[in-house]
Order: C-alpha cells, then sequence, then structure tokens
C-alpha cells in the first residue's frame, strides 16, 4: 500500500513536471540556445564578452530550473513532514510490547494515515501548478 501512495505522488509529480516542461521550461530553453547562437556570430567582439553573453543567455532558464526544483522540493519535504508524524503517533500508540494483531492494526492505521499525506499533497498540486505558471511567467517577462 505504500508503494502505491510513493506510485501516485510520483505520477502527479511527473504530469506536472512534463506539463511546465512542455509550457514554459522548452521554450525558455530554446530561446536560450538561440540567444546564445546569437551572441556566437558576432565577430566584432571579444571572447569574453561572448562568454558573458552566452551565460547571460541562460539566466532566465536556469532561474525557472532552480525555481521548479525548490518547489517540488518543498512539496517532497512537506509529504515527508505529514508521513514522519504519522510514524511517530504510532509508535507512541504502540507501545514497546505489541502483539501481533497490534502490528497488523497499528500498520493499517499507518497505511491511513500516510495515504492521506498523500491525497492531501495531490490535492494542492493544482493550486501549486497554478503559481508556479504565474510565477514562470512573471519571471519570463521580467527578464525580458
Amino acid at each position: 500500500m505504500v508503494e502505491q501512495q510513493r506510485q501516485r505522488i510520483e505520477q502527479e509529480m511527473t504530469k506536472m513536471i512534463n506539463e511546465l516542461d512542455i509550457e514554459y521550461l522548452r521554450k525558455m530553453q530554446a530561446d536560450m540556445h538561440r540567444c546564445a547562437a546569437q551572441c556566437c556570430e558576432n565577430k566584432e567582439v571579444s571572447l569574453e564578452r561572448v562568454q558573458r553573453c552566452v551565460e547571460n543567455c541562460s539566466v532566465k532558464l536556469n532561474w525557472a530550473q532552480s525555481y521548479v526544483q525548490k518547489e517540488l522540493e518543498q512539496l517532497q519535504n512537506k509529504l515527508q513532514r505529514c508521513v514522519m508524524d504519522c510514524n511517530d503517533d504510532i509508535r507512541v500508540k504502540m507501545g514497546p510490547n505489541p502483539s501481533e494483531s497490534d502490528i497488523d492494526k497499528f500498520t493499517t492505521l499507518f497505511e491511513n494515515c500516510a495515504k492521506r499525506c498523500v491525497d492531501k499533497q495531490i490535492d494542492y498540486m493544482p493550486s501549486l501548478l497554478k503559481k508556479v505558471k504565474t510565477d514562470l511567467s512573471k519571471g519570463q517577462s521580467q527578464t525580458t
């Protein structure tokens, strides 16, 4: 059951990453490469200026990738904290010498708690996706 929950959250995160990639990051990456190619075509400037130009071309994409990574890490951290809380609660309730039937009961309680953690994060993902898209849009226009 815990494996199913892990797969659920991974699938949802993958869908979110793919959507951000298709709608924002790929265009930014293509823009970066076009920009860098233009820098390299300028035969009138020094090597240092070409390198600086190429570096400047990647600023928006680097920011966007770091931003998306940070948001996903925060989502994973919230999920981990929630599951750790479930684990801590169960350990306290279980006591020092649980019977087999107690272990089965507490395992089920833990799995249900962990599922609620996953459900909560999955329910949060659409609003997170909207926020990230808004921020990426602003980021694109601010650095253009």
